[in-house]
């Protein structure tokens, strides 16, 4: 018979409840120790007491299958908790979303990776602050990226002394700081973090100027054609973008990173060319996108840059097996040798383009990056196009692939100086379209991160070049007809029918056996 039978149990029930205590309260003060040292004691005197009938109770078959039951048991969990130990550290998660709304952006991951300064996020959020985890879950995935990014929050409430040193007088405000710069995040949104993380890396505010007075696209413009959209995107970029009037100015503004001709009408007069070819052979980056047309002043200017654009207008019947006409030619072949396009495979489409390429040649920086498929071809007779039937004429037409975008990069030296480090990279990008990142195609597929990373590559914002998030959008579960009345018969006719019937048969049985 076993002597003081309830103290083993109590004293376990003791020493549980002192380890509760001291989980909840921290701390483990005179209530946690009490418990604790009672419940160890009375377990003491259980195990002396009772040792003889233990060790008959260990001897036992049973028990050993018991201990060995237990052991796996524990080994089970041990290899659980090291498996979830070792995957906060090490994780890998798959993001099923068709906008990848939860997973970073290849561009963001792209500018983390590369950070080669500290930078801080400070979130301004009180503790109970319904929108707090989105931004704590957001800077998380920041922070995992690069050992450059930290994060921490405080709350005004609490700590009203530390916000009022950083200047903070709102609640739900993030600050992204690097150095002596910083800047003001207001909501949980990656756009804004990553927008705020390039402009506190930025040593200062680069600008595109577009070309106006020529029938260019307005950058203001917000009809079809327009190029409101291509701006914004670009500002988004953390770029400022001005118009410039060629003809009303001495020369190209001092603090121009780029010059962007899109879509001209009109041919530019000699003196323009002039201020374009000084603007480039000192350093300068020129970005010209041609449509269809006569433009024989410039057009030469770039020739003389080894550049071969075509007098013609693109066919490509594959882009209306992607909803668009047979002058929309449908780009996916790409110059894997180009930083620019080494990791781009989206497709883009260019409405109404022409032929422009280059002679490739690496040494010299001269690359055509984009072609057509082998299913279009080139026409130079435009009356082709009024036919019914559009179909390729050998010895006429020019058959595919054909080069729409091409780039030189040309190296300038300062006169007087041959130091190799004083060397100058000027930059020209052609493409026969404009109209591929105007208001309305700028959001066609790739059409958008091709444009944008053109203009980091020639501003040599490497680290901008890449894919960028796809705005969320609702995926709506669209059914016919048909299959909307079998959803309903199944979930609510057929299958609640069969669980009553079998329910009914069941009692029934169970009332004949009584």
């Amino acid at each position: 018979m076993r002597k003081l039978g309830w103290a083993g149990p109590v004293g376990l029930l003791l020493s549980v409840a002192g380890g509760f205590v001291y989980a909840v309260t921290r701390e483990l003060g005179v209530v946690a120790l009490f418990l604790i040292w009672v419940g160890l004691l009375l377990l003491f005197l259980y195990l002396y007491l009772n040792f003889q009938d233990l060790v008959r109770l260990v001897s036992r078959r049973s028990t050993r299958y018991g201990a060995n039951t237990a052991v796996m048991i524990l080994i089970f969990l041990v290899i659980i908790g090291v498996v979830s130990a070792m995957s906060v550290k090490y994780k890998w998660r798959l993001d099923l979303t068709d906008s990848k709304r939860y997973t970073l952006s290849p561009q963001t991951i792209k500018i983390l990776r590369s950070l080669d300064r500290d930078v801080e996020a400070i979130a301004f959020y009180r503790s109970d602050e319904r929108t707090r985890q989105a931004m704590f879950d957001l800077l998380k995935e920041y922070s995992y990226y690069s050992p450059h990014f930290k994060f921490w929050f405080i709350d005004p409430d609490k700590r009203p002394a530390e916000a009022a040193r950083y200047g903070i007088t709102s609640y739900r405000t993030t600050l992204i700081r690097s150095g002596n710069r910083q800047e003001i995040v207001g909501f949980e949104s990656e756009e804004k973090v990553t927008n705020a993380l390039i402009r506190v890396l930025s040593d200062k505010e680069k600008v595109i100027y577009f070309t106006k007075g020529h029938g260019e696209n307005s950058i203001e413009g917000l009809e079809k054609g327009g190029y409101r959209a291509a701006k914004d995107s670009i500002e988004r970029e953390n770029y400022r973008v001005k118009e410039l009037f060629l003809m009303g100015v001495e020369q190209v503004p001092e603090d121009a990173s780029l010059v962007v001709i899109s879509g001209p009408k009109k041919d530019l007069v000699e003196g323009e060319v002039e201020k374009l070819r000084a603007y480039v052979e000192a350093g300068g980056r020129l970005l010209v996108m041609l449509d269809p047309a006569l433009l024989p002043a410039l057009e030469g200017y770039l020739e003389g840059y080894g550049f071969e654009i075509g007098d013609n207008i693109i066919v490509d019947k594959l882009g209306q097996i992607f909803g668009t006409n047979y002058l929309t030619p449908v780009v996916t072949d790409y110059n894997k040798a180009h930083p620019l396009t080494k990791e781009f495979n989206l497709a883009t489409f260019f409405p109404v383009a022409r032929t422009v390429e280059i002679k490739d040649e690496p040494t010299r920086g001269n690359y055509t990056l984009a072609r057509t498929g082998p299913s279009s071809w080139a026409v130079t007779e435009m009356s082709a196009l009024e036919a019914d039937q559009i179909e390729f004429v050998p010895g006429r037409d020019r058959k595919g692939p054909l080069g729409i975008a091409a780039v030189s990069v040309i190296k300038i030296e300062e006169k007087g100086r041959k130091d190799e480090e004083l060397k100058k990279w000027a930059k020209l990008f052609v493409v026969g379209d404009s109209d591929f990142a105007n208001n309305t195609n700028i959001n066609l597929a790739g059409n958008r991160d091709f444009f944008l990373n053109i203009v980091n590559w020639l501003n040599e914002e490497t680290s901008m070049i890449s894919i960028r998030k796809k705005e969320a959008d609702i995926s709506p579960l669209v059914l016919t007809l048909t299959q909307g009345r079998l959803v309903f018969w199944l979930s609510v006719v057929i299958v609640p029918s069969v669980v009553v019937v079998i329910g009914i048969g069941v009692l029934m049985r169970r009332r004949m056996r009584s």
